[in-house]
Formats: structure tokens, sequence, C-alpha cells
């Protein structure tokens, strides 16, 4: 299985992600999972937040330009319809096998 390529979130994203932990009261995962990002980020931001580093964060990184984004953009869409096709590619050669004549089912 591909592995989605390495997300760059925004200073806005960052801050409304810790909130929905701090003062929403949700779980660290169940935040990641309604954000559809990795937990581990996510309790990261938290500690940093806690700590009142969470505005530092990304300071040191450079600008992300727009044909950056969308070549990112792309190549997630690109993983995620790979996944989409070999899941298809499974379900279609598993109802398949139980169409054959003969075949226990």
């Amino acid at each position: 299985m591909e592995r989605l390529p390495r997300q760059k979130y925004t200073k806005e994203f960052r801050e409304q992600a810790v909130q929905l932990v701090l003062e929403q009261e949700l779980t660290i995962p169940e935040a990641a999972r309604r954000l559809a990002m990795s937990d581990k980020t996510l309790a990261n931001w938290v500690f940093r937040a806690r700590r009142g580093q969470l505005v530092q964060l990304g300071n040191t990184r450079r600008p992300v330009t727009d044909l950056e984004a969308e070549v990112s953009r792309l190549k997630r869409e690109l993983a995620e319809a790979r996944m989409e096709r070999d899941i298809l590619k499974k379900a279609t050669a598993y109802f398949a096998k139980a169409q054959l004549p003969g075949t226990p089912s």
C-alpha cells in the first residue's frame, strides 16, 4: 500500500484542532479522526499548546508556494484513488469467484 504524502498544516488549522481537544473536550484520537489526520501530530500540537509553544511551531519552514500545495493535493488524491482502486479490484475478484459455477459459496 502506498504511503500518503506528508501534510503541511496552516497555523489556523492547528489552532482549531487544538481547540477541539482543549475546549470541546474531545479525545485526541476522536479529534484526529474527525480532522483526518495523525493522532501523534495532534498530540504534539496539544502538548505544545499547553506549554505555550504552538505559535512557534512551523516558523522555521519556508512558505509553501501555490504550485507545491497543488502538487501535494494531487499526490494525496492519487494515493487515495489508488487505494480505492485496489479495494475495488479485490471486491470484484471476490464476487466474480462467488459467481463461478461449481464453487462453494
